[in-house]
């Protein structure tokens, strides 16, 4: 089983301040290294009244300076929204700063906000992409190419040979067929096995090799607690702004599904399968029964909650949960660092 962080670093009043969030990301991922942890997710949007990370790969090099081993995982990048050179230039530097251990989901974004903030035509998002890509997967060899009418290099390159891995996201079907032609796999979001479905038709239509399905990371939002009663009240606010915030963004996509539902009460929140707050005990239960092939992942901060919070649950998972996890073989003791 795969232990992982995702942080999107939304700050809204209900909350704590941005500052002492990115601080507990930092050293959650510390912590997080120190114990085996391999995935750090990292999202991106613009704009955000709420201060959604606009900077995933700023961030993404400060845990690089605090971790080892951790793979930093950008999902989604929205690729569309950058430079292509400058993003290629990015990428590389970071990829060396962390000693080859970057990836990305890239994207086409959804939010009209964000397009007219940058300046790109909404029409032109999927045609942005499959240009950027195709000039990282150039820039990276380190040789000149031509763009845009003239010549150009990008120096150093990255050290994972012969790049690193780029993952396609999406949620709509037309996003399963886009990444069975882009990069090196797929990372849909709402019916994954739907998409993944016709992601795998498309590849053999294609002519091209079926790569394994990545882990499917879950449950949203785990928090393991010596009293879920009494914590129930204290995660329900934020849990209720991060799922309501992301099911009304999910409607400006026009398509595709989402795994946030609109959720009115925090007993309705707890009805839902994939906010879970649970005792040790019922967290080793949730391992076994998702299994060896899953990935178990934690966002100690969502929607704000106050740091101290999620190190509660970090740290019973820590103490109480990650030893049963390796007596029973779902994870390596020698996975954590001396």
């Amino acid at each position: 089983m795969r232990l992982s962080l995702r942080y999107d670093m939304r700050a809204p009043s209900i909350g704590a301040p941005a500052a002492e969030l990115y601080k507990a990301a930092i050293d959650q991922c510390d912590w997080a290294d120190k114990l085996g942890f391999e995935t750090v997710f990292l999202a991106e949007h613009h704009g955000a009244e709420d201060g959604y990370c606009a900077s995933p790969l700023i961030q993404g090099s400060a845990i690089a300076a605090r971790t080892e081993r951790m793979r930093i995982h950008f999902s989604a990048l929205v690729a569309v929204l950058h430079n292509p050179l400058r993003l290629a230039e990015d990428l590389a530097t970071l990829d060396i700063i962390s000693g080859g251990r970057i990836e990305m989901t890239m994207g086409i974004g959804y939010r009209d906000s964000e397009y007219a903030m940058f300046e790109i035509p909404r029409a032109r998002r999927v045609k942005i992409l499959e240009e950027t890509i195709g000039i990282l997967e150039k820039a990276w060899t380190g040789e000149p190419f031509e763009y845009r009418g003239m010549t150009v290099r990008v120096r150093p390159t990255p050290v994972q040979t012969p790049r690193p891995p780029i993952y396609i996201g999406g949620s709509a079907e037309a996003s399963a067929r886009r990444a069975a032609k882009l990069g090196d796999n797929y990372m849909p979001a709402g019916d994954k096995d739907g998409l993944y479905a016709i992601y795998n038709e498309e590849r053999r239509k294609l002519g091209l090799p079926i790569p394994p399905r990545p882990p499917n990371p879950g449950p949203l939002f785990l928090f393991v607690s010596d009293d879920p009663d009494r914590d129930w009240p204290i995660l329900a606010p934020h849990l209720l702004y991060t799922t309501n915030s992301n099911a009304q963004w999910a409607k400006e996509r026009g398509v595709g599904t989402t795994t946030y539902p609109f959720v009115e009460s925090i007993e309705e929140l707890k009805k839902q399968k994939h906010f879970v707050v649970v005792t040790p005990e019922q967290c080793v239960d949730l391992c076994v029964k998702r299994g060896l092939d899953s990935e178990l992942m934690f966002q100690p901060l969502m929607g704000g909650l106050a740091p101290e919070h999620g190190w509660r649950s970090l740290e019973l998972f820590e103490a109480k949960v990650l030893p049963t996890l390796e007596e029973l073989g779902y994870r390596k003791p020698a996975q954590r660092a001396n």
